[in-house]
């Protein structure tokens, strides 16, 4: 977002001084933009437009901007940035889904761009800001997962590949969690091979995540009340055997 905002402030200035340099004054330059007779504004004016909308907050408005550039100039350099914006302007106003659409369409349109790096860590934060708490379904904290992981395989260098270390942590520590929790549920209704195999799925997928002693001491307790019902099972066959030779 940050990287983003950033193209859309020097595109902005840019247009600016171009206008300053032609000796036109700030009032000629708002007026400009303000044409709404036109048929058709200029790509740098209608992402300048899109971009002023975004940061007043304005985001259907910036998204009509923004499609326009995107409709009208589909070969311009500016239009691949108004996709983005596009894009952004859903994840702002927590549109999520939506958002989601928007970036995978640009991984889709434009696999080499520079700014896939940030598209990803996007997707990551669409999902992430859509996961759920530990008792509920976690398929947006895998995806979250998932997203991050691929920027961060993809791109170890990028500046959004450490920004992404954080949340990717975060939902591991919670699809961790989420196992536990499970686990400790079959635990405590006697299911004890149900129980292990949540433990073991925590102790080989999310190790160092802070669940570490826990998952330790619950394998082994959990092992220990296999055994015990083992021992119970086979002494009472035994008893079985017994009573059936003295008959």
């Amino acid at each position: 977002m940050v990287e983003n905002k950033v193209k859309l402030k020097i595109v902005a200035c840019t247009i600016l001084m171009l206008f300053c340099l032609s000796g036109c004054s700030l009032s000629s330059f708002l007026s400009f933009f303000k044409k709404e007779s036109l048929v058709k504004n200029s790509p740098e004016s209608l992402y300048v437009r899109g971009s002023a909308e975004f940061q007043d907050g304005n985001y259907k408005k910036s998204r009509e901007y923004f499609t326009r550039l995107k409709d009208e100039y589909p070969l311009h350099n500016l239009a691949i940035l108004a996709e983005v914006g596009i894009a952004d302007s859903f994840f702002t106003d927590k549109e999520y889904i939506e958002a989601e659409s928007a970036y995978n369409e640009f991984l889709n349109m434009h696999p080499t761009n520079e700014n896939i790096p940030y598209v990803l860590y996007q997707l990551g934060m669409c999902h992430y800001n859509s996961k759920g708490t530990i008792d509920r379904d976690q398929t947006e904290t895998r995806k979250a997962q998932k997203e991050f992981e691929r920027l961060i395989t993809r791109f170890p260098e990028s500046k959004l590949s450490m920004a992404a270390a954080k949340p990717l942590r975060e939902c591991k520590q919670e699809l961790a969690e989420q196992e536990f929790y499970v686990g400790q549920f079959y635990f405590r209704q006697k299911k004890y091979q149900a129980a292990l195999s949540r433990f073991e799925t925590v102790a080989r997928n999310y190790a160092n995540v802070g669940l570490d002693y826990k998952i330790e001491y619950f394998i082994a307790e959990t092992k220990r009340k296999i055994l015990e019902e083992e021992k119970l099972k086979k002494d009472a066959e035994e008893k079985q055997k017994q009573k059936a030779v003295k008959k």
